[in-house]
């Protein structure tokens, strides 16, 4: 249990109050929402206490527990919903505590700063009433108020009325009174980045106030910005974060950087994301007088050959070490000596290992390396060698060596009854297997478990007959790795689409452009899309466009929710939808643009976090809402993701501070 929570728990237990059940969100107005009508300006308490009453406490209470019962806010178990101030920061969950009070209760004693303080607010669980304490300067109040939801309702509708000129006015108050807080400048800058209606000049402002909306496709335009923005952390965070730079945008990073350390930590990014630079920066990189600049510039991927033949040669053992691995296939025979016979180690083993991929290994070469696992992988092996390691004591070292492409026949048959079954799983997905032998080869298979595909099945993908192979296969990730081709032969998306694994019918949503729109409605069940496959299978070429309404009254919420995309919806099914009683389904209410303001408005305060956030971001918000949300730093960020903020507002939330003038 969480520190907030055991503090939470042992402050209710004191009180008198038994927690019930286990810590969820409640499908009630969140405790925000509550609070509001108890704290509110105006505000009018259907029962005052004075604070220097005898017997305060006890008075209230009695007070307390009477309106708590003629509201209906204590139900027939006796369990409601209770928030305490002050017991959450903004680390913690807004989340209400299901309770009931226990024979010896004091609640007006212990939930507030002091005693006879409370300041505290109670939901009956099924969220229609409520009721606040809270301590005022010569009173405590107790606010009570019933017909919750239908409340709601009607100060949604009244705030979904709006003027055109009220609406310029709401705009412009948010100018009004004390300028933001460094903290709310802040989260403004973080939404707005989002911000897919935000213009190139709002993106270029932000780049000296934010750096979260560098990981979005962002307009060519905005990345000459970053890359030439005087701010490092700009420029770092830019190379890693931005998708889409080309070769010129990153030798411009790149060779733009006057920091010798800061150079070679862009080009390090550069090499770990695989990126292509411009033949200039090429040149420019393997001649530096830094050797780890040198080093770095080594690893990039697509380095021409005789830059690669030179860095081998460099004067620098780390950069001869760097180099050794790309340059190696296009060395005389003088230079891979030259490397088989280097001063320095590490450039002898790397050359070592990538020498004995083409020449057998003699067991005395490796029990003098160090790199024992990488060479029973990669090398070719002795053939004693070989058999002495395929009885190992190691099972780790057995595993490297059922890797190895140059391992002979019948120990691949030794290793294949291994007695760890990692060691057999290596063996079962080796290329060379006859299905027979692969299917003889027994492993474990666990079908939850997110394997990487095989680069050897991934290499075949252009080959249908390959491909054939395969999905027919008994091997599950050879059929998943299959799956993961652009474009495969109708038989073959057949055979796939039907397969009884549920992740090579998930592979084939994401990757192939000839998935089948029933098996993608079929993934669609269970799967929402993945970061690196955002969308799919919904965004699917071949996803069904319509005939979806058949859906609408679905018990799976999922499928419910399809219904929204058909071309024949309407609002009303918005409407409905957004008090369905599922979390997505009203997610996807809250994202239509033919959402009602006033529906729009109402969800701000549903139960669950992700509408309310998917509300903000609402065009058809009221502006004064907007401007309300936008004052607000736990809003705040999803407010200035909404569409349909004015151009002229962004500028004004991204205006620098200006400095107060001298006294």
């Amino acid at each position: 249990m969480t520190e907030w929570r055991v503090e939470l728990t042992e402050l209710l237990q004191r009180a008198g109050l038994e927690i019930i059940g286990d810590w969820r969100t409640e499908d009630v107005l969140p405790p925000r929402a509550a609070w509001r009508p108890v704290v509110a300006y105006g505000a009018e308490p259907t029962v005052a206490v004075r604070r220097d009453r005898p017997a305060l406490v006890a008075e209230l209470n009695a007070q307390w527990h009477r309106l708590a019962v003629e509201y209906g806010i204590i139900g027939e178990d006796g369990v409601f919903l209770i928030d305490v101030a002050g017991t959450r920061t903004g680390s913690v969950p807004e989340q209400w505590t299901r309770v009931r009070l226990a024979k010896e209760w004091d609640l007006a004693g212990v939930l507030g700063e002091k005693s006879g303080q409370p300041e505290f607010v109670a939901v009956s669980t099924d969220g229609d009433a409520l009721l606040g304490a809270t301590t005022e300067e010569y009173e405590v109040w107790l606010i009570a108020a019933g017909r919750v939801k239908e409340r709601q309702e009607e100060a949604a509708r009244a705030a979904a009325r709006e003027t055109a000129e009220e609406r310029e006015a709401a705009w412009s108050s948010l100018s009004l009174g004390p300028g933001p807080t460094e903290r709310l400048r802040q989260v403004w800058a973080d939404g707005l980045g989002l911000n897919q209606a935000a213009s190139e000049d709002i993106l270029r402002r932000l780049l000296g106030q934010s750096w979260h909306f560098l990981w979005r496709k962002l307009p060519s335009a905005v990345v000459d910005a970053a890359v030439a923005h005087p701010e490092w952390y700009v420029r770092g965070r830019l190379a890693e974060a931005q998708p889409d730079m080309t070769a010129e945008q990153w030798t411009r990073l790149v060779l733009g950087e006057k920091d010798p350390k800061r150079r070679r930590l862009l080009a390090e990014v550069a090499a770990d994301r695989r990126v292509e630079l411009t033949e200039a920066a090429y040149e420019q990189l393997t001649a530096a007088p830094s050797a780890r600049l040198r080093a770095e510039a080594a690893r990039l991927p697509d380095l021409p050959v005789p830059l690669r033949i030179a860095l081998a040669a460099d004067s620098d053992r780390s950069v001869r070490a760097s180099a050794c691995l790309g340059a190696w296939p296009y060395l005389d025979g003088p230079a891979r000596e030259g490397l088989l016979a280097d001063p320095d180690s590490k450039v002898r083993v790397t050359a070592l290992l990538l020498h004995h991929e083409d020449h057998p290994m003699p067991r005395s070469v490796f029990d003098a390396l160090d790199y024992g696992d990488q060479a029973a992988e990669r090398c070719r092996l002795d053939r004693e060698l070989a058999e002495q390691l395929s009885v190992h004591h190691d099972p780790a070292r057995r595993e490297a060596l059922a890797r190895n492409p140059h391992l002979d026949p019948d120990l691949v048959a030794v290793l294949a009854d291994d007695p760890d079954d990692d060691v057999r799983f290596e063996v079962s997905v080796r290329p060379e297997l006859t299905e027979e032998q692969r299917a003889s080869v027994r492993f474990d298979f666990d079908s939850s478990v997110m394997r990487r595909e095989l680069p050897w099945v991934t290499a075949l993908h252009d080959d249908p007959e390959a491909m054939r192979r395969c999905a027919a296969s008994s091997h599950p990730l050879l059929r998943r790795s299959a799956a993961r081709a652009r474009n495969l032969p109708p038989d073959v998306v057949e055979l796939l689409a039907r397969d009884e694994d549920r992740v090579v019918r998930l592979f084939l949503a994401e990757s192939c452009d000839d998935a089948p729109a029933d098996m993608l409605l079929e993934v669609w069940r269970w799967w929402n899309g993945s970061l690196t496959y955002p969308g799919r299978p919904r965004t699917h070429p071949n996803f069904p466009r319509r005939d979806l309404l058949r859906y609408a009254d679905d018990p799976h919420p999922r499928m419910r929710q399809l219904a929204l995309d058909d071309p024949e919806s309407t609002a009303d099914l918005v409407e409905r939808f957004s008090r369905d009683t599922d979390v997505e389904v009203r997610v996807r209410a809250a994202t239509d643009p033919r959402l009602s303001a006033a529906s729009a408005v109402r969800l701000l305060e549903d139960p669950r976090g992700r509408v309310r956030s998917a509300a903000a971001m609402h065009p058809r918000l009221p502006a004064r809402v907007l401007v309300h949300l936008l004052r607000d730093t736990d809003t705040a960020g999803d407010a200035a993701r909404n569409p349909a903020l004015p151009a002229d507002l962004m500028h004004r939330m991204t205006d620098p501070v200006q400095p107060r003038s001298a006294p």
